[in-house]
């Protein structure tokens, strides 16, 4: 069960390897969090965090690997997860990539597996956690999605889309759950230096993994909704979203 404040105590993380998930573990270290499920397709990723988690506090850290590509094995995983952990009181969804949206470089294969990566691997976990919390009664599932979803651009138009839909799925799931003692946490971060971002060009307004997790962390507390990183994009895309689309198309990568 979360403790008095509202923080975790046992977490579960796809996308295991993400250092916006990991520097919210690390955070919740702090406060009571001691025991985490790292699930990834990259076992290497998975072993640092799980040290980097246990060297931070966290009494218990397993890892497995799972691809969210992987639906058939959805519901499985989730099962053994929450029997692994008993309770599970945080599912942090945190798998994707940036991948390319050049239309001189993608094709429909890749097309189709940033989006699966991005959106519809996503949200099967999603449902299958959910079904599980169900059980339990209580649980709080965190999604990190993006403002690159909130109004697509040209630049990154795959992953964009991919974000929109994950976006829009995550709040008709907590549309569905209210009254259940779950709830879902958006989160839509801008620009983030991290290993997804490398060599990319930063963007207006970047953050970090760490503000972000403490983003995350203030909006555990506040039981917000949506959770904007930094908090200001909510302003700027509040205008950004009425641009008109002629006008949209010039917005630069």
């Amino acid at each position: 069960m979360n403790d008095v404040t509202g923080m975790p105590q046992t977490a579960v993380v796809i996308g295991g390897g993400s250092d916006i998930a990991l520097a919210t573990l690390r955070l919740l270290a702090k406060r009571r969090l001691r025991a985490v499920v790292l699930l990834g397709r990259s076992a290497e990723a998975l072993n640092e965090a799980a040290e980097q988690l246990r060297g931070a506090g966290v009494e218990e850290v397993t890892t497995e690997i799972f691809d969210v590509n992987d639906f058939s094995h959805a519901s499985e995983v989730a099962e053994e997860t929450v029997a692994r952990l008993g309770t599970v009181d945080l599912v942090l969804v945190a798998a994707g990539f940036l991948g390319d949206a050049s239309l001189e470089v993608i094709d429909p294969e890749s097309v189709a597996h940033m989006i699966a990566t991005n959106f519809t691997g996503p949200a099967a976990a999603m449902t299958a956690f959910s079904q599980r919390l169900l059980r339990q009664g209580f649980g709080r599932i965190v999604v990190l999605s993006s403002v690159a979803g909130v109004r697509v651009r040209r630049s990154n138009f795959v992953y964009g889309s991919a974000k929109a839909g994950l976006d829009g799925f995550a709040q008709g799931l907590d549309d569905a759950l209210v009254k259940t003692g779950l709830s879902v946490m958006i989160v839509r971060p801008g620009f983030v230096h991290s290993k997804m971002t490398l060599g990319l060009k930063a963007a207006p307004m970047s953050t970090t993994p760490e503000a972000v997790a403490g983003a995350i962390v203030k909006g555990l507390e506040s039981g917000a909704s949506v959770v904007w990183a930094p908090s200001s994009l909510m302003w700027v895309f509040g205008i950004l979203v009425h641009l008109p689309r002629r006008l949209w198309r010039l917005v630069p990568g």
